[in-house]
């Protein structure tokens, strides 16, 4: 691959049935992701269970049951290639159950792709209280995605057919949610197009000659284009925090017979090297790194944003888990978190939130419960000054500053050192009741003991050599 096209990380949200598999799918397939026999292959196999419309979301929808109920249960990792950027995309299943999930892609992704469905009734039901658009939204917001592509697809099915009428009506709908969570609709390109037809995806669709393109405002300068590709290729790539010392929340562990225990994550700050002497939080693990592999090709060092595979000595695949943090274990380990103080925004909570509350926490790669230890003070929101000390309670719509801990061992970080493990989603009652960010960390201390087992590790390594 070139060196002059740059990586592209994106996340695909949307309510159930917004068609996220057949965009994704169609583009994969425009790309040469996969060739012309396969799919013929899978329009065929869908035609003969009666699901002629899906061939393209079974390029992403693997597995029996995924086609069977019509949605997205694993994250299989797409990558294709445009003529702007190397561009990998998660799918995300979207039932109020997985939002979790939905956590663990956007705590580090480039651009979010948000889709809505332009069909009578559907897009009504993603937008509603009970359904997860808004949701998607916040949550979009609240780890820290800056760039956002609004997809209205479904375009075929409204009535008139492609009606501009249905695109404007969703579009000043989806404004208003977009304003709500502090985006800036005006730097948001909104794309109407048919996912299954590839109107507008690629070029431009001769079904709507209304549309005029989109066109946004921001600080790198105006851009403006008419089709989705358009806007991908528009987006501004991240900056890489390189400079920053190591954290990797391992998102799945396995044992491959003759390489040993592989973790599997993506890397949010730092460098990840072979020969490099790792801990592992929040149980301070230490281990030394292997190899590194990415689309099973090796590599000599991986950056941030890189989702890595990597195989280590010295840990067995029972001792790790999901949620722990890799760092260097000889430059700024994570250490586990005894206690945090954040600062959250309650959202649609259906009582009053006091001390003792204890709701699942879903930051990084990790979900735990943890305990609202102490409610320091309510805050305004936009000004972050102090309304109340030490309140009773805090409910809906109400901005706190609050100390937690855990009730299990974990690894976050202060938002100001390293975003993407500071930021956090309070879940309860099977959906999202909060959302913060972690402005301070207090941390058991057991730094000398991990820099002895690096010591004696390397002591080890070295007699046996």
């Amino acid at each position: 691959m070139g060196k002059e096209k740059k990586y592209i990380n994106i996340i695909v949200m949307g309510h159930v049935d917004s068609g996220k598999s057949t965009v994704c799918g169609h583009l994969f397939w425009k790309f040469g992701g996969i060739d012309k026999r396969t799919i013929d292959r899978f329009d065929r196999e869908a035609a003969e269970v009666g699901k002629s419309l899906c061939k393209y979301s079974w390029i992403l929808d693997r597995i029996k049951v995924e086609r069977e109920r019509g949605i997205c249960i694993r994250i299989p990792p797409t990558r294709f290639e445009t003529n702007a950027h190397y561009i990998e995309i998660t799918d995300q299943l979207c039932d109020e159950n997985s939002i979790k999930n939905l956590f663990i892609g956007t705590s580090q992704v480039d651009c979010a792709l948000l889709i809505v469905s332009a069909s009578s009734g559907e897009f009504e039901a993603g937008i509603s209280r009970e359904g997860q658009t808004r949701e998607h939204i916040l949550l979009a917001s609240t780890v820290g995605i800056k760039q956002l592509i609004v997809i209205v697809n479904k375009m075929d099915t409204t009535n008139p057919s492609f009606s501009e009428v249905r695109f404007n009506e969703i579009k000043s709908d989806i404004s208003i949610y977009l304003k709500r969570s502090d985006y800036q609709p005006e730097t948001i390109p909104f794309v109407p197009l048919s996912g299954l037809r590839g109107d507008n995806m690629i070029e431009v669709s001769d079904h709507m000659p209304w549309y005029q393109g989109w066109s946004v405002d921001r600080q790198e300068g105006s851009v403006s284009g008419e089709t989705l590709i358009e806007a991908l290729g528009a987006i501004i790539p991240s900056q890489l925090p390189i400079e920053k010392p190591l954290r990797l929340p391992l998102q799945d562990i396995f044992h491959i017979d003759g390489v040993g225990t592989v973790p599997i994550g993506r890397i949010r700050s730092g460098i990840l090297k072979p020969n490099m002497v790792v801990n592992f939080a929040p149980l301070y693990l230490t281990a030394q790194v292997n190899s590194i592999e990415m689309y099973h090709e090796a590599m000599t060092e991986a950056l941030p944003g890189d989702n890595v595979g990597f195989s280590v000595q010295g840990v067995s695949v029972k001792e790790l888990q999901r949620g722990f943090v890799c760092s260097d274990a000889t430059n700024d380990p994570a250490q586990e978190a005894a206690s945090f103080t954040a600062q959250i925004i309650i959202l649609n909570h259906s009582g009053t939130i006091c001390q003792g509350y204890t709701p699942i926490i879903d930051c990084h790669t990790a979900h735990i419960r943890c305990t609202f230890a102490e409610l320091i003070s309510k805050i305004n929101r936009r000004s972050s000054k102090t309304i109340e000390d030490h309140p009773k309670f805090l409910e809906a719509g109400d901005c706190g500053l609050v100390k937690m801990i855990p009730t299990e061992p974990i690894c976050v970080e202060r938002f100001a050192d390293y975003p993407s493990l500071g930021r956090f989603a309070v879940r309860d009652m099977r959906r999202t009741v909060a959302v913060g960010v972690i402005k301070d960390v207090e941390k058991r201390t057991f730094l000398s003991d991990t820099m002895a087992n690096v010591i004696t590790y390397n002591t080890i390594n070295k007699d046996n050599k």
